[in-house]
């Protein structure tokens, strides 16, 4: 890994490091790109991919309504309401 190319990313990323932090840091990268490259390398062809790669099923809770929410009882007490919505000052031109 290349200083220009530490110094970009630190620059992108908005850090400030250390002599030692920097040497950790190409390091790091560098162990990181070379699992990139052996994960890369792995023959996949004719593997589905998996959404977990566990074949447990999460059970559901039952979807009960526990409160009624009363719309009317809300809107009286809002500045300004129309056809049952909010209205709100505009803060985007």
């Amino acid at each position: 890994m290349e200083a220009d190319l530490i110094d970009k990313l630190m620059r992108l990323a908005a850090l400030r490091l250390e002599a030692r932090e920097r040497e950790l840091l190409k390091d790091n990268l560098s162990k990181i790109v070379h699992l990139i490259d052996t994960m890369q390398s792995a023959d996949t062809d004719g593997v589905e991919p998996l959404d977990h790669p566990l074949d447990g099923v999460q059970p559901l809770r039952p979807d009960h309504v526990t409160e009624v929410v009363d719309r009317n009882r809300f809107q009286e007490v809002a500045p300004e309401v129309r056809d049952g919505l909010y209205l709100v000052p505009r803060v985007v031109e």
